[in-house]
């Protein structure tokens, strides 16, 4: 019979292959700004905040804070070595301006980490009260970064169209929010439970949005590409009143009142 441990073990193994690929998912992002050598309108904050998750992630599972924690220990270093790899990319392709600010926002986490860490390590002298700050901490940034879709959310409510929010992205988010929150209820750590449980709400809300707007994001992108192809319909006014007179001709001067921008 397996045991609570195993058990435990697996859906950690299982948890990290998942979160992994969330933390390489931008990596064609980060190919097509090293091809331009701009990072162009990407923003650096989701890279950022990630990476500050990982960092406090990583010292909530050292055996001196929290042990038994390897698993947790061993993909959040990972994904911050990842995170860490996508900022300094930005810094290496950004703007002057836009460098020194990222730069900046860098160099403040990395002392917030290393503070945290003396403070709690100094001052708290057991496992129970370094996990509770700790904890505390990754509770309060990890629920941050779980809440950052909902402007896109916002969005797609407004638009009645998915287009901007990719379905493998909210799929792996559900997969991966779903399997560290198993893991954490097998043997129960309510710090790992609660920013977890809120990512697998917030990524069944996206899926549902999928599954509510699919048909009218596959019309208006469409209808955007008929646009694009200069075969809509043409319209002329008549007596005031709007005559649909057929398909427009491909070679038109003037763009039909239709078109749609991003």
């Amino acid at each position: 019979m397996v045991s609570a441990g195993q058990a435990r073990t697996v859906v950690g193994i299982l948890g990290n292959t998942v979160s992994l690929g969330l933390f390489l998912s931008p990596v064609p992002t980060f190919a097509a700004i090293c091809r331009n050598k701009s990072v162009e309108q990407f923003s650096p904050a989701p890279y950022l905040a990630s990476l500050l998750n990982c960092m406090l992630w990583v010292l909530y599972g050292l055996p001196c804070v929290h042990p038994h924690s390897t698993l947790v220990l061993t993909i959040n270093a990972t994904g911050a070595a990842v995170e860490l790899a996508y900022v300094l990319l930005f810094l290496l392709h950004s703007t002057r301006r836009q460098r020194l600010r990222v730069l900046a926002a860098l160099l403040a986490e990395l002392l917030f980490v290393v503070a945290a860490a003396a403070i709690v390590l100094t001052l708290a002298h057991t496992h129970q009260r370094r996990s509770l700050v700790i904890g505390s901490l990754c509770v309060f940034f990890g629920t941050l970064m779980y809440a950052a879709p909902l402007s896109v959310m916002k969005l797609v409510l407004e638009t009645k169209s998915v287009e901007f929010l990719p379905l493998g992205l909210s799929l792996a988010s559900f997969l991966n929010g779903v399997c560290w929150t198993s893991y954490a209820l097998i043997r129960f750590d309510l710090f790992i439970t609660i920013p977890n449980s809120l990512g697998v709400l917030l990524a069944a809300v996206q899926l549902a949005l999928h599954a509510v707007f699919y048909k009218s994001t596959r019309e208006k992108m469409a209808e955007r590409r008929r646009g694009a192809d200069g075969t809509g319909s043409a319209e002329v006014v008549v007596n005031g009143d709007a005559e649909k007179v057929g398909p427009a001709p491909p070679n038109r001067l003037h763009p039909s009142p239709e078109t749609h921008e991003k």
